[in-house]
């Protein structure tokens, strides 16, 4: 299936809504029956249905169908949020007394689930560090259930050979879920490597503009109905339509929006790796990242994100550097237009005692679509807080 016709015509129907360029936002709670067979029927199938928007509406379908499409899946099920997706998928392959091996430095609330969540309902959970195979298969158990994977993770990247992991987990009739919103559904596909479930936050790449949150599974239809039947419809962290409709306009330049994204990127670090004030860089296409020829072999493409480590051990110079930064924002997520850094200086206190597991000279950036001169300018100013 080629990617143009999955971004601007798979799922729409044009027809049936008057020919109409943009679908529609179908903005009802719920749908009418003829008949008491027909609603008998839905009833029957709501998986299928359209009876109430908690369940199915025609705009998050389109927008299912197509995520479904780029990740090579058979289906795909759209949440309001991407914890909320990764907490349907973990819970969807766990019961009391199961165990699960996670990567770890997840996503926070990744990490809050797994070290918090799950252990109040008799699950356990151990960390790894992912980034050698051989760590999952010691963790495993007899009662192991799940295996999590995050790669690259959000911070500094670290990956997993996804592959190894997949048929570790099928040697072992255990499951694996993976998030793979680092990479986007363009640049990694983990179903085709054997993975059973992909998870997203559409807040970020797929959304692309910063004003609605969202989150996706996509898998087998099975895997994906039984999800719908259970977790999706007990706990209601529904994708409203207008939020579908606002990412699929995302999805239409998402191709667009990535390349410019990853050719400035490219430019913004050719120019940070000279820098003498910059000890180190994390990202995954960066010759000194010993795990160089797992990114090539993974991703088919840069993205956005970035961490420096500023050379020194002052955390006023840390923050100094990030306040006077000019053009990019000081904020949370990634994916969309305007540029962003993310201090992990912000996990300490002013005393400098210690708040979480990065050190505090990291500073995360993303690459929106401004010039990259125009970035680099700016970056180049505040290095000289240092």
């Amino acid at each position: 299936m080629e990617l143009s016709y999955i971004l601007n015509e798979l799922g729409e129907d044009r027809e049936l809504y008057y020919n109409a360029v943009a679908p529609p936002i179908l903005q009802t709670s719920n749908f009418a029956s003829k008949t008491v067979d027909d609603m008998r029927r839905m009833l029957l199938n709501e998986a299928e249905s359209y009876l109430y928007t908690r369940g199915n509406n025609p705009t998050v379908t389109m927008f299912e169908k197509k995520m479904a499409a780029l990740e090579g899946a058979e289906h795909a099920i759209a949440f309001g949020s991407g914890i909320a997706a990764v907490s349907a998928a973990v819970l969807s392959q766990l019961k009391a007394g199961d165990h699960v091996v996670c990567i770890e430095k997840p996503y926070g609330w990744t990490n809050v689930l797994m070290n918090r969540f799950l252990p109040r309902f008799g699950v356990e959970v151990t960390m790894v560090d992912g980034t050698d195979t051989e760590n999952y298969r010691k963790a495993m158990r007899p009662n192991t259930r799940l295996l999590y994977l995050e790669s690259p993770n959000s911070f500094t990247f670290e990956q997993q050979d996804i592959a190894a992991v997949a048929a570790l987990a099928k040697a072992h009739a255990c499951s694996t879920i993976i998030d793979n919103s680092f990479a986007s559904p363009l640049n990694q596909n983990p179903l085709l490597m054997g993975v059973d479930l992909v998870v997203h936050s559409c807040t970020k790449y797929i959304g692309g503009h910063s004003d609605t949150m969202g989150g996706v599974i996509c898998g087998s239809r099975d895997l994906i109905n039984k999800i719908f039947e259970r977790e999706f419809m007990t706990l209601g962290a529904i994708l409203s339509p207008h939020d579908a409709w606002l990412l699929l306009r995302g999805l239409r330049t998402l191709p667009v929006r990535m390349e410019r994204v990853a050719e400035t990127t490219r430019k913004v670090i050719a120019w940070i790796e000279k820098q003498e004030q910059v000890e180190k860089i994390y990202y995954p296409f960066h010759p000194s990242n010993p795990q160089y020829e797992l990114a090539k072999k993974q991703l088919r493409n840069n993205t956005g994100q970035f961490t420096i480590a500023l050379k020194t051990n002052d955390i006023g110079k840390v923050e100094n550097f990030c306040n006077s930064l000019q053009h990019f924002l000081m904020a949370a997520s990634w994916g969309g237009h305007e540029s962003l850094i993310y201090p992990a200086a912000a996990y300490y206190d002013k005393s400098s005692n210690y708040k979480g597991k990065l050190d505090f000279n990291l500073v995360r950036f993303y690459i929106g679509l401004e010039d990259a001169d125009y970035l680099i300018k700016d970056i180049e100013q505040a290095l000289k807080q240092l």
